[in-house]
């Protein structure tokens, strides 16, 4: 994939905003909606939210590392996706409705975690913030900046890829959080 910053940029807030506003419907349901469970072993839509919360707290300050590490400049720059980071945004994508089913990380798997409202809370202020990131990205080199990944610190993707992913795996769970009501 290749195309210029601001470009993948718009894409990537236009996503954020749509997961945002489903996030704002959330908190309007009961604490009985919010934590119900079609089967045991499926999440209620706080425990994908939680999920969600869980990389965040990983990926936001890594990102956010990232950027600030970088030397910012006003050129115009072209995004070209590496191979691996292309392979995991795009496993992450929803694609026509359907959502490629993976085993979570312990880590990162909450399910029977005791949740309330205030998970919803803490999962918009992460949107808040990379939503931000977002934005000072625009003067970052998203092909050279790399970030870490979570299962371990010996790679690294482009920024670019790595905010793909990201988007892309709020997505997926927060269209995840909106069937477990349907």
């Amino acid at each position: 994939m290749q195309t210029d910053n601001n470009t993948l940029i718009e894409d990537l807030l236009a996503t954020t905003e749509n997961a945002t506003r489903s996030a704002r419907k959330f908190k309007e349901l009961s604490e009985a909606q919010l934590n119900f469970k079609k089967r045991p072993n499926q999440w209620s839509i706080l425990e994908c939210i939680e999920h969600l919360n869980r990389y965040g707290d990983f990926y936001l300050p890594a990102i956010e590392s990232s950027i600030l590490a970088h030397k910012t400049n006003s050129g115009t720059y072209v995004y070209k996706s590496g191979l691996f980071g292309n392979y995991f945004a795009n496993l992450m994508k929803v694609k026509q409705g359907k959502i490629f089913k993976m085993k979570t990380p312990a880590d990162k798997n909450p399910i029977g975690t005791e949740l309330t409202i205030t998970t919803i809370d803490r999962f918009l202020k992460q949107q808040e913030m990379l939503k931000s990131l977002l934005n000072q990205a625009r003067h970052a080199d998203l092909t050279n900046t790399k970030v870490p990944i979570s299962l371990t610190k010996l790679i690294s993707l482009r920024l670019g890829d790595t905010f793909r992913f990201f988007v892309n795996h709020i997505e997926r769970h927060v269209i995840q959080a909106e069937r477990v009501l349907n």
